[in-house]
């Protein structure tokens, strides 16, 4: 760590250090507030925006900066989609694939939406049109990294004043909205419609964040993993390999070491994709290859001594650290001041986008995915990435399904539009409206 002119370098090992402590402080928080729990607002939301909250007090009332080193976060997030790749069958996609049609379409109908929304509003209030498109897809879609992208073209070829700054503080606040909503709203769907998770019993929620895991299975002496709706698709407990202690070494270093390899197929994968002119995100590359290896590797014989993991207590383990870690870093080090670029007209515009995204969650996604426990679920994660990110997307679900019980279908259907055709509909979608502004 570094001290210069009232600006402080956090490196990457001690923002990491710094994230677990968040996540920690985040459980407790939602141990000790009730309200927190009963509105399935995630850990890491509550202890990260807590956090967050102070370094702006300290910021506004010292002058100091505080930047992070952000590469072993980045890691982590590679890791996540890796685990969801892996824990992915194509019995289930072929279960989801209507619902998965259904998702893009409407994803598309929003994107679409938010980005006339944002451009009729800035005429209408006399800002540069370009201006409403960065408030639309490009920060709140797309996120604070495709805003960094697109920023400097906005500010040299469409005259948007302090284009980065505006478009930095749009996706900021999308972020937070998108964290602190996506489990309301499965909370008010889920309670006014009585649903209940499937081969649940209608009687009784799950009660609080750290009861255990989503699926109820009785998990004896072994370490507590509420993600498990995620790593067990079909619903059912996953077993250990060797059958007796529930995750071992073993267990965990061959799960590594399974992850690990696709992270190594994914980059060069990505490295193929990018010399033919078509760049994802490593993390994207890497989940098509999960999914690949999970579903085509044949089965080893007894003798063999590694098993590909897929389902497995620790590679349900690795999914909850590697999120956990990765949204408490996220948002911890947003930068509440940032938002004092929101004034006037641009907070307006995110305002109705926020609305527009909630009427299109509440009375499309829902009703368009059946109505049923797994469209609320899903309209958690809606929620979160068409606001904010795939992360928050997936810790709203976590934290309903953690309360409410398990939904393999949404974390199946939601990370692959979220996370795979997002940046490939953005790529077309900004260009195609900045050339009709």
């Amino acid at each position: 760590m570094n001290l210069l002119n009232g600006q402080i370098e956090v490196r990457s090992f001690l923002t990491v250090t710094l994230g677990i402590l968040v996540l920690f402080l985040g459980k407790a928080l939602n141990k000790r507030f009730a309200i927190l729990r009963e509105f399935t607002i995630p850990e890491p939301v509550s202890g990260g925006l807590l956090v967050a909250s102070v370094i702006a007090l300290l910021h506004l009332a010292f002058g100091l900066e505080i930047s992070f080193g952000m590469r072993a976060r980045d890691l982590l997030l590679v890791y996540f989609f890796t685990t969801v790749g892996m824990n992915a069958s194509f019995a289930d996609l072929r279960r989801g694939g209507r619902s998965l049609v259904v998702l893009l379409a409407l994803t598309i109908v929003l994107m679409l939406a938010q980005n006339l929304l944002g451009l009729t509003l800035a005429r209408s209030g006399g800002l540069p049109p370009a201006t409403g498109l960065l408030m639309g897809t490009v920060s709140l879609i797309g996120g604070h990294g495709t805003t960094i992208a697109w920023a400097p073209k906005f500010a040299d070829d469409y005259g948007v004043a302090n284009a980065m700054e505006v478009g930095i503080a749009a996706a900021t606040f999308g972020l937070i909205i998108a964290s602190a909503s996506g489990g309301p709203i499965a909370r008010y769907l889920i309670q006014r419609h009585r649903l209940v998770a499937p081969g649940a019993s209608p009687a009784t929620e799950r009660g609080d964040l750290t009861s255990g895991p989503p699926n109820g299975a009785a998990l004896a002496s072994a370490p507590a993993v509420p993600a498990a709706a995620l790593s067990s698709p079909g619903g059912q407990p996953p077993q250990a390999s060797g059958g007796g202690a529930l995750i071992d070494s073993h267990d965990f270093l061959g799960a590594v070491l399974a992850i690990n390899i696709c992270i190594i197929l994914g980059s060069l994968l990505q490295e193929l994709l990018r010399e033919r002119g078509l760049f994802l995100p490593l993390f994207v590359p890497c989940l098509i290859v999960g999914i690949l290896l999970s579903n085509l590797l044949p089965k080893p014989g007894p003798k063999f001594q590694f098993r590909w993991p897929s389902r497995t207590p620790a590679l349900e383990l690795i999914a909850e650290i590697s999120l956990g870690a990765f949204l408490a870093m996220s948002l911890m080090t947003i930068q509440f001041w940032t938002l004092v670029d929101l004034a006037g007209p641009l907070l307006l515009i995110l305002i109705a986008q926020f609305l527009l995204a909630l009427l299109i969650n509440l009375f499309l996604v829902f009703p368009l995915l059946g109505g049923t426990y797994d469209a609320a679920v899903i309209a958690a994660g809606f929620s979160g990435f068409t606001l904010g990110s795939t992360p928050t997307a997936m810790a709203n679900m976590t934290a309903v399904t953690q309360k409410f019980g398990p939904s393999p279908k949404a974390f199946i259907v939601l990370p692959l539009v979220s996370a795979f055709f997002i940046d490939l509909l953005n790529a077309v979608l900004i260009p195609f409206f900045l050339h009709r502004v």
